[in-house]
C-alpha cells in the first residue's frame, strides 16, 4: 500500500502525488509501487526491498543521494487464538526532498503520525521525524514488555494447579519473544550510537534532547527485557517441576486407591477358589449365616486400615 502525507499549516493530510517535504509510506508494497518510488525519488530498488525481508539486520547505509536507516520494531500477530510477539524491520530513507518509510506490515507505530496526533510532527522536518519514530519505537517495546509481564502473572496463577504442558508452552513462547526483543533492542542501540555521528542529517534545536530521550528509553527497554527474560526463564524451569509434581500427586492418589481396592479383591478371590475337595470347607465364616456380611465388613475394615496406613506413610506423601 502506497500513501503520501504532507504537513500544511501544522496539519498532516494525505495527498495523491509526492511533493517536496512529503512523507511516503510503503506498507507491504507491490513491485509496481516500489519501482515507481525508486524512479521518482532516485532510490535503489534493492534498498526499498530490504526491509521486506524479516531477517534484515538493523543498520545505517549512507549513499550518495540518500541515507537509509533500518531498525527492528515490535509486532504482534494472532495465531491459534493467541498473540505472538516478534520483531520486523522498518526502513526510514531520507532523500533531499522526502522521507520514505517501508515496512512489510501495517504497524501501530506509524499510525499516530498518519492521523496527525503526534505533537510537533511535521513531514518536512525529517531529522525530527526520524527521532520521533525511534522514540515511539522504544516506547512501543516498553508497552509490549508490560503486556508480556501481565500475561506472565496470569499464567503463574494457572500453573499452580496445572497438570498440562499448554501453559509451559505459552511461557516458552513469551520467553522466545523476549529473546527477539532483547536482540533487536541491542541492534537498535548500535544504530542510535551511529546516528549521533552522522553529519549529513540536519538537526533542529530540540533534536539533541530528543535523541538523548530516545537513547534513554531504548536502554530502559533493554534492561526491562533482560530482567523479564531472566525471571521468565526461572519461572519456566520452576513451573515445569510444579506440573511434574502435580502429575505425581495424582498418580500417588490413584496408586493408593488401586492398592485399597486390591484388598477386597484378594479376599473375595480367595473365597472363590477351591482349596479342598469340598469346595470352600475350611475357609473362615463360610458356614455362618452372617458369613457373607461379615466377610464384606471385614474386607472394608481391612481396606480402610490399609488406606490409612498408606496415606500416613512418608513414601506416599
Amino acid at each position: 500500500m502506497l500513501r503520501i502525507f504532507n504537513t500544511e499549516n501544522s496539519r498532516t493530510r494525505q495527498t495523491e502525488n509526492p511533493v517536496a517535504g512529503c512523507w511516503v509510506s510503503l506498507t507491504d508494497p507491490s513491485d509496481s509501487e516500489l519501482a515507481g518510488i525508486a524512479d521518482s525519488c532516485s532510490v535503489d530498488l534493492a534498498d526499498l526491498r530490504a526491509p521486506l525481508d524479516d531477517e534484515e539486520r538493523s543498520r545505517i547505509d549512507v549513499e550518495d543521494d540518500y541515507t537509509m536507516i533500518i531498525v527492528d520494531i515490535p509486532a504482534v500477530e494472532e495465531r491459534d487464538g493467541r498473540d505472538r510477539y516478534e520483531t520486523i524491520p522498518l526502513s526510514i530513507i531520507l532523500t533531499s526532498d522526502a522521507i520514505i518509510t517501508v515496512c512489510s506490515r501495517d504497524t501501530s507505530l506509524l499510525r499516530p503520525f498518519m492521523e496527525g496526533s503526534v505533537r510537533g510532527f511535521n513531514t518536512f522536518m525529517k531529522s525530527r521525524f526520524v527521532l520521533q519514530i525511534l522514540y515511539r519505537n522504544a516506547t512501543e517495546y516498553l508497552r509490549y514488555l508490560r503486556i508480556i509481564d501481565k500475561e506472565t502473572d496470569k499464567l503463574e496463577l494457572r500453573l499452580r494447579d496445572s497438570m498440562q504442558n499448554r501453559e509451559i508452552v505459552h511461557l516458552m513462547e513469551l520467553n522466545k519473544a523476549l529473546v527477539y526483543f532483547t536482540t533487536s533492542l541491542k541492534s537498535n542501540e548500535i544504530v542510535l550510537e551511529r546516528l549521533t555521528s552522522i553529519g549529513r542529517i540536519r538537526r533542529y534545536s530540540d533534536d539533541e534532547d530528543l535523541l538523548d530521550d530516545v537513547i534513554v528509553e531504548n536502554k530502559q527497554a533493554i534492561e526491562m527485557a533482560s530482567i523479564y527474560q531472566s525471571v521468565l526463564q526461572g519461572m519456566t524451569d520452576a513451573f515445569a517441576s510444579i506440573v511434574s509434581n502435580n502429575v505425581n500427586n495424582v498418580m500417588r492418589i490413584f496408586t493408593v486407591i488401586s492398592i485399597v481396592l486390591d484388598v477386597p479383591t484378594l479376599i473375595f478371590s480367595m473365597y472363590g477358589m477351591n482349596f479342598q475337595d469340598g469346595g470352600m470347607l475350611g475357609m473362615p465364616l463360610t458356614g455362618s449365616r452372617w458369613g457373607f456380611i461379615l466377610i464384606v465388613v471385614a474386607s472394608m475394615v481391612l481396606s480402610g486400615v490399609v488406606g490409612w496406613f498408606l496415606t500416613r506413610s512418608k513414601s506416599f506423601r
